[in-house]
Formats: C-alpha cells, sequence, structure tokens
C-alpha cells in the first residue's frame, strides 16, 4: 500500500515526466550553446547596437553583483536602497565577436525601465525605479564609452513604460506604473509636456494592472497601435486622438504585465499597406493575485490572437500554441519566422511566483497556412524565469540571458536560482547541411548609408547552385530593446526586389528597393539579410536616413 510521502514522491515524478515529455514533443531543431556561465549580472535588459556588442543592465539595489567596476571605481549614491557605495557593475557590455563582457557604471536605479536604439545608433534609456524614475540615459556604441545620465529628462516618472521610434526620429515613451499618459524625447517647444492617455488608466486592473509595459507598434500610416491588458487601440500621437478602436481580443484575459504575455509586429511587405499583429502567450485574469496571495498557480495561457491592424473592420483570428506560455519573449528572426522562447507554464510575472519552466521553444511561421504554423524546437536545460531576456544577433543566433524571479541575487535555498549565464539558441537554418544554401553578402559592405526609396545592388554567393531564384528574399530587421517579454522597437521588413541576376560562377545579384518613408522604415540602423529557401545570410548593417 502506498504511503502519503510515497503517494507524494510518486505524482512528482509523474509531474516531471509530463514537463519533461511536453518540451520534448514534436522537437524539431534548433541547439544551445552555453556563452558564458557568469557575466556577473543576470540580464534583465538587453539592446544589440550596430557594432555587434549587447548592452546589458539589471537594477543598481539588489546589493553587490557578481562583476567589479574597472579601475577601483566605486558609485557612491545616498539614494540607493541597497548600497550606498557600490564598486560592482550592474551593466555590462556584451562582444559578440570575443565573448567577453566589459562592465559599466549606470549611477540611478533601472529597474524595470524602458528604451530603444536611435537614429544615429545611441541607447537612449528612460525611467527606472526609486531615484531612476525621471532619468534618460544614453549609451554610444564605442569600446570605450560608457553611460551618461540626463536628470529629470523625464516630465513624468516612468516605471514599467514603452519606448518606440517615431517617423522622425525621435523617441515616444507611453505608460508606467500609475502614469497614464505619454511624452517625447528629446523634448522640442511643442512636445515639451506629458500629453493624457485615458486608454491606460481605463485598461488598469486595481491591485493587478495588467497594463504595464504596453505593446506599441508603429503602423504604416504613422499611427501607433497600442495593446493593453486585452484590448487595443490606434493613436494619432501628433494630434493626440484615438483614431480607431480594436475588439477586445477573445477570452478577454490580459496579455501585458504582470499576466505577461509577448507580441510582435508580423513582417512587413514594401510593397504593401498591410500590418498584422501577433499577442502570445500570458496568463488568465486573476492569476497574479492567485499566486502572490493563495500560493496557487493557474496555468498559463496557451493561445495567440493575430489581427490585420490596417483592416477597416479588424478581428482578432486565434490559434492555439503547443505549449502554453507567460513570460515568453518573441524574437523575428532574419528569415520572418517567429522564435518564442523562455517563460513558465503557470503563474506570472513577479518575485517567486510562476511555476514549470517551459524549456523548449517554438517557431512560429506566419505564411503558413492555419494550423501548421507552430513548430517545437529542442529544449534548453536552463529554466529561464521572470526578467530573463532574448535578442536576435547578427549571425542569425539568437542571445538569451536573464533569470532572476528573487528579490535578491539569490544562488541557494530557492526553487529558481538567480542566474547570470548567456546562452545562444541556434536555429536549425545554421546546421552544417543548409551551408551550402547560405547565401553570402559580398557588396555592399557592412554600414552602408541608403536613402528612402534608394534602389540597391546586393551581390552575394552561394557555395551550392541557385535552384529558385524566386525563393530569394531580402529582409532588414531592427534590433529591439528587450525586456519582460515587450521587445521596443523590434520590426522587419520583406524589401521588393527585381529579378535575381547569376554574374559570376557562384555569384548573383539582386536589386532590392527600400522603404520610401519613415513611417515604414523608422530611421536608424538595421540589420540586412539575403535568404535562400528560409536559409539567412550573416547580416550586414546598414543605415536607412
Amino acid at each position: 500500500m502506498m504511503t502519503k510521502k510515497s503517494s507524494f514522491v510518486f505524482n512528482i515524478l509523474l509531474l516531471l515526466l509530463s514537463c519533461h515529455d511536453l518540451n520534448l514533443a514534436n522537437a524539431a531543431g534548433g541547439k544551445w550553446d552555453l556563452l558564458m556561465s557568469n557575466i556577473g549580472i543576470s540580464a534583465m535588459h538587453m539592446q544589440l547596437l550596430n557594432n555587434d556588442r549587447v548592452i546589458i543592465y539589471d537594477r543598481t539595489d539588489f546589493g553587490a553583483s557578481n562583476i567589479s567596476l574597472p579601475n577601483g571605481k566605486c558609485r557612491n549614491n545616498p539614494k540607493d536602497l541597497a548600497l550606498k557605495i557600490d564598486c560592482t557593475a550592474h551593466s555590462v557590455e556584451y562582444d559578440v565577436s570575443t565573448n567577453s563582457v566589459r562592465p559599466l557604471m549606470v549611477q540611478t536605479d533601472v529597474w524595470c525601465s524602458s528604451g530603444s536604439a536611435t537614429a544615429d545608433g545611441t541607447l537612449v534609456q528612460t525611467g527606472g525605479f526609486n531615484d531612476g524614475r525621471n532619468m534618460v540615459r544614453t549609451f554610444k556604441p564605442c569600446s570605450t564609452c560608457d553611460w551618461q545620465e540626463i536628470g529629470n529628462g523625464l516630465i513624468q516618472s516612468r516605471w514599467y513604460s514603452t519606448n518606440h521610434i517615431l517617423p522622425d526620429g525621435s523617441q515616444i515613451i507611453i505608460g508606467g506604473r500609475d502614469t497614464f499618459n505619454y511624452e517625447f524625447f528629446p523634448k522640442t517647444a511643442s512636445t515639451n509636456k506629458v500629453f493624457n492617455l485615458p486608454f491606460i488608466q481605463q485598461t488598469n486592473v486595481p491591485k493587478e494592472e495588467n497594463n504595464l509595459y504596453p505593446f506599441v507598434f508603429l503602423n504604416v500610416d504613422g499611427n501607433l497601435f497600442i495593446f493593453a491588458n486585452n484590448r487595443a487601440i490606434l493613436l494619432d500621437h501628433t494630434t493626440n486622438t484615438i483614431v480607431k478602436t480594436y475588439p477586445q481580443i477573445p477570452g478577454g484575459d490580459p496579455r501585458n504585465y504582470p499576466s505577461t504575455g509577448s507580441a510582435v509586429l508580423l513582417p512587413l511587405k514594401t510593397q504593401t499597406i498591410q500590418a498584422e499583429v501577433l499577442v502570445c502567450g500570458g496568463a488568465p485574469i486573476g492569476s497574479y493575485l492567485k499566486a502572490a496571495r493563495a500560493n496557487t498557480f493557474v496555468g498559463a495561457l496557451n493561445t495567440c490572437g493575430r489581427i490585420t491592424i490596417t483592416d477597416p473592420n479588424p478581428q482578432w483570428t486565434m490559434e492555439t500554441m503547443p505549449l502554453a506560455r507567460t513570460m515568453g519573449d518573441m524574437v523575428i528572426l532574419p528569415n520572418g519566422n517567429v522564435l518564442i522562447v523562455n517563460g513558465a507554464a503557470a503563474g506570472t510575472a513577479g518575485w517567486g511566483i510562476a511555476r514549470n519552466p517551459v524549456l523548449s521553444p517554438v517557431i512560429y511561421r506566419p505564411d503558413n497556412p492555419s494550423g501548421s504554423r507552430f513548430e517545437v524546437q529542442n529544449p534548453n536545460a536552463t529554466p529561464r524565469m521572470y526578467h530573463s531576456t532574448a535578442v536576435l544577433l547578427r549571425d542569425g543566433r539568437v542571445l538569451v540571458g536573464g533569470s532572476n524571479p528573487n528579490e535578491l541575487y539569490n544562488f541557494t535555498r530557492v526553487l529558481f536560482p538567480t542566474d547570470l549565464s548567456l546562452e545562444a539558441f541556434s536555429p536549425s537554418y545554421l546546421e552544417s547541411n543548409s551551408a551550402n544554401l547560405r547565401p553570402q553578402i559580398i557588396s555592399p559592405g557592412s554600414h552602408k548609408k541608403i536613402k528612402y526609396g534608394q534602389r540597391l545592388n546586393i551581390r552575394f554567393t552561394l557555395s551550392g547552385s541557385l535552384v529558385n531564384t524566386n525563393l530569394i528574399k531580402v529582409t532588414m530587421v531592427a534590433p529591439g530593446f528587450n525586456t519582460h517579454s515587450n521587445t521596443m522597437n523590434q520590426r522587419m521588413l520583406l524589401l521588393s526586389n527585381e529579378k535575381v541576376k547569376k554574374i559570376g560562377i557562384l555569384t548573383y545579384q539582386v536589386s532590392s528597393i527600400f522603404p520610401n518613408s519613415g513611417k515604414l522604415a523608422p530611421p536608424g540602423y538595421y540589420l540586412l539579410f539575403v535568404v535562400n529557401q528560409d536559409i539567412p545570410s550573416e547580416g550586414i548593417w546598414i543605415k536607412i536616413q
């Protein structure tokens, strides 16, 4: 007869086996590599810059980190909530080429802040907690640069807000905790104020919120699609006017922090005026309070909603993911597919209130017929829970880091320890058996400057023969600022191309036409890829202006 103790153990084993089977079911491909076991901090925020270095930071009031500031430097901040004098770093620069980190000094608290890389390649980061709420910080891409801070750069304090680059290259900062408005950076005579946005307050659920880190995307008409909780609007930010209200996502469950789903603007085809948004995962309404107050962990949502935001009468189409997920990150890959990675199958975002890590990423293929778009990938061994991140690299890998579901740097005696490692997920297009299909761009060189509407000849080589010229496409991707399952400013465009020409034994040329407006592609740096049969080249940096 089974005792209570043996029954408990047996049930736990069944649970572990079922989770194991769930994560491995239908695994199709992809490979995980550990890059660094300890970068000194937990990667709560990440942004790839145009020098192939990734700026990473967590928060300043965790206490001492595991990496020292250089040259005996110390941060002296009497307002800090943990250490007034702190000689450790809370931000690092990760160099992709050398697989190394350089400690950076950030002065004020950047916890749960926001940002985007601007037209000149500078990372502009806004808000945070405590003494960081009204701060603006900038980081220029250079090997010796460090953070520069602008006191009172924001009019309104911003904590859990969302940023996006606008067609003129300026940046809009929307919402935040108890902040129901938006503002711009840099300021001008007409924008040196805050603009009320009642929609953010209307989607604020008392004691649970679910409107933080709203999903924001620049539509092809220059207006902003803003999704908070379970609803969305289209905002004309130039007149502070709501020009369209979208139907509630079916089911009515929340998708923003702390329920924490994720969203992407699907790849834009520059020859059309259609734009689609995909919102995936999250947690059922009430999940946060049940987890935080009653230690009850509700299963995450397994649905995605897809909507054509440019339609006159837009409607949501719902799809079912193979794995339920909260706190997942969605990364647009160079071939236009979407990687969904990280997160948990129960609970919500917050300190220690999620369970059942989802170890297997999923690929979503937006151009496949409905019902055949999802494909489960090989699992990771490392749980990536609250405060995990993921960004695309120029070589087509996805950099994954973070996971600190604890209030401090807790490495022992907790269910999910703080994680200081960095990993790379290599999608199946990087496998060796695809090498002869992988294009290699030979011209233009990296950091080419492009004008709006410009036609450009792109030359590339293939080690194997080009089977079908109609399967060649050229994509450009704006790297996003990733934190809390929200990748701000992430954007892909599929360029219109003329027929591919063969100009040598293994050399080809495709003539591509770039977007003609900042409404389609805000000014700044993008990664350009040539894609053959869904196998992308390594990217090159271009700057559109």
